[in-house]
């Protein structure tokens, strides 16, 4: 009964939970689009290269560390977000990012750009992550997947939008200001939102979820310790393949597109947009997936998705536009998949109340993905000569992935009485 009242006195906006609760998804699309802006660093790239008469491998080197630092900080804030709030975090995170995108303004070398633009700014990055995620998990029980998923749209499609933006402030006033601008807005925007994001009261539940229960004797028993159950294993390494998969495909779209293909450079790089826009699509879908079905179901059809584009490119040939559009559609759709499976099976499988700590560790499967992925792709072409013999490895990753999927990412321990 206490419950009852404690949920009917609760507002969220003004509104009532059930209701109010919808807006803090756009709210946390809004972090993550401003937090997604690192994935744009190729705008700023040619521009510093001039200023700072740095080459191409030199101005790749902020990016990179920014990647390394958000995949290392992400799952080390999983576990002060309880102890923080959420509100105090996403504001200490918003506040790192921007001071790392002012500082890079003033940066006059590649040392001090790594260290503000990489260190600094991905550090942010890290930081905040996870804490619009967390936020709508605990507001959305009964749609954990859908939820999560349409919130982390905000990171895939961000390049899609800032990246123009930045480019016609580049434009309009060259490099320098438009990264104290950013750096501005970014810290503003992220200030303003951490005020909007709380956690709901513990075992706070929607009304039409309380209405709908019918009584069971049996209860969910989550493992006490993630690192000794055999899912969280499943789940790693099954991540880990979809990432390393979906990072070697992405890193390499627009040459795979001039040298197999042969078609025009500016038309790989412009179909960059319609891989984003898929990656982009795909998380609130397989959220929603995830909801519904097994997560091994979800992750085994990302993997038969994955084998076929593998298969396409490995008979892929000059001037099969479509062949290559296709292929690299369901590469991309595939990465924006994962990271909406693995954080919606995080919350199915381990305890909720624990998902920024168990999504953290998790989260460290997409840091090896991450790194392996954007070195062997490359190295393979150095290797062999062509970028062919990229999908061989990449399709037999995908055949493990399902048999990893099939025996291992399922629930320890389901039910008791």
């Amino acid at each position: 009964m206490a419950s009852t009242n404690q949920s009917s006195q609760l507002k969220i906006f003004g509104l009532p939970p059930d209701q109010g609760r919808w807006l803090l998804i756009p709210l946390g699309i809004i972090v993550l689009l401003c937090l997604g802006t690192v994935y744009a660093w190729s705008i700023f790239r040619k521009p510093l290269q001039a200023e700072l008469n740095i080459g191409a491998t030199e101005s790749l080197l902020p990016y990179t560390i920014a990647l390394v630092f958000y995949a290392t900080l992400m799952p080390i804030a999983g576990f002060y977000i309880p102890k923080i709030g959420t509100r105090k975090m996403t504001a200490i995170g918003g506040i790192i990012v921007g001071l790392g995108y002012i500082l890079s303004s003033f940066a006059s070398n590649i040392l001090a750009l790594t260290l503000t633009y990489g260190v600094i700014a991905g550090t942010g990055v890290g930081i905040t992550y996870g804490v619009p995620m967390a936020v709508v998990a605990r507001w959305f029980p009964d749609r954990k997947g859908l939820a999560v998923g349409l919130t982390i749209i905000g990171f895939g499609l961000s390049p899609l939008i800032t990246a123009p933006l930045g480019k016609t402030l580049i434009d309009a006033y060259s490099v320098r200001p438009t990264l104290l601008i950013l750096g501005i807005a970014f810290t503003v925007i992220i200030l303003a939102i951490s005020f909007t994001l709380k956690l709901p009261p513990k075992d706070w539940h929607p009304q039409q979820a309380i209405s709908s229960q019918t009584v069971s004797k049996t209860e969910v028993i989550y493992p006490a310790n993630l690192l000794k159950s055999r899912s969280f294993y499943g789940l790693w390494v099954c991540y880990t393949i979809g990432t390393f998969v979906g990072l070697s495909a992405i890193g390499i779209s627009s040459p795979v597109g001039e040298e197999i293909i042969q078609i025009d450079p500016a038309l790989a790089a412009s179909s960059v947009s319609l891989f984003a826009l898929f990656n982009g699509m795909s998380r609130p879908l397989f959220g929603w997936l995830s909801d519904r079905f097994s997560p091994r179901y979800v992750a085994i059809t990302s993997y038969v998705l994955i084998l076929i584009a593998c298969v396409l490119m490995v008979n892929a040939g000059e001037g099969q536009v479509a062949t290559y559009l296709i292929a690299f559609c369901l590469f991309w759709f595939c990465l924006g998949g994962w990271l909406a499976i693995a954080p919606t099976t995080t919350l199915r499988f381990f305890n909720p109340d624990n998902y920024a700590q168990n999504y953290g560790i998790v989260f460290t499967a997409y840091g090896v993905g991450a790194l392996l992925g954007t070195l062997i792709a490359g190295q393979i072409r150095d290797w062999f000569g062509s970028y062919t013999y990229a999908f061989y490895p990449m399709g037999l990753l995908a055949i493990f992935g399902i048999i990893i999927a099939s025996f291992f990412l399922k629930r320890d321990r389901v039910m008791t009485e």
